[in-house]
């Protein structure tokens, strides 16, 4: 390094060889382009514009799961037309009961209607629940506002110095009263 610098600053500044390492690389910016000249292969344009990373890894990713999705789903549905096809109706065998996935037409449907989703009759037993729970709390709610009316005509309420009561802590409580009055006698 010290060599160079020692020649650069010596007489020898005509030499060509010098010329070209004491040259600046970036001659010219104008808007978005920058000029370089290296090599001596003339002036080469480097195009500043925004960046292309987003819209590629969207369009991958957008590829990628077209290949694992929708091509061999398309090629299920594809194969269970034309190889298996809808359902015939047919007469039912007497003593026989169909299931409920039995009733659709197409294979796939059938398919999801027996392992996918949820029978109808559990379907209907799931509503009943329902309507059994909110029948029972319309009932306790009835019960409560009854006795809010019967506590409102008989001015009939809890004090302002009520405390409930919870048994677990007045039971030990009393246990302790005890075994402090069986050891230093009774008060009266």
């Amino acid at each position: 390094m010290a060599v160079w610098s020692t020649l650069l600053r010596s007489s020898g500044r005509n030499i060509p060889l010098l010329k070209a390492i004491n040259t600046p690389i970036v001659t010219k910016t104008t808007q978005n382009v920058i000029v370089r000249q290296m090599g001596g292969h003339g002036p080469r344009e480097f195009v500043i514009r925004p960046s292309r990373f987003q819209w590629d890894k969207f369009k991958d990713l957008f590829h990628f799961f077209v290949m694992v999705g929708v091509i061999p789903a398309s090629a299920v549905v594809f194969c269970v037309n034309v190889f298996v096809g809808p359902a015939k109706l047919t007469p039912i065998p007497e003593g026989y009961v169909p299931k409920h996935w039995e009733y659709h037409r197409h294979p796939i449907s059938r398919f999801l209607a027996r392992y996918m989703y949820p029978s109808p009759q559990e379907e209907y037993e799931k509503y009943l629940h329902l309507v059994a729970e909110e029948k029972e709390r319309m009932m306790l709610r009835k019960v409560e506002d009854e006795i809010k009316n019967k506590m409102a005509l008989r001015h009939d309420y809890q004090s302002y110095y009520y405390k409930p009561a919870i048994g677990k802590y007045h039971r030990i409580s009393k246990e302790q009263m005890e075994k402090m009055e069986a050891i230093q006698g009774t008060k009266y």
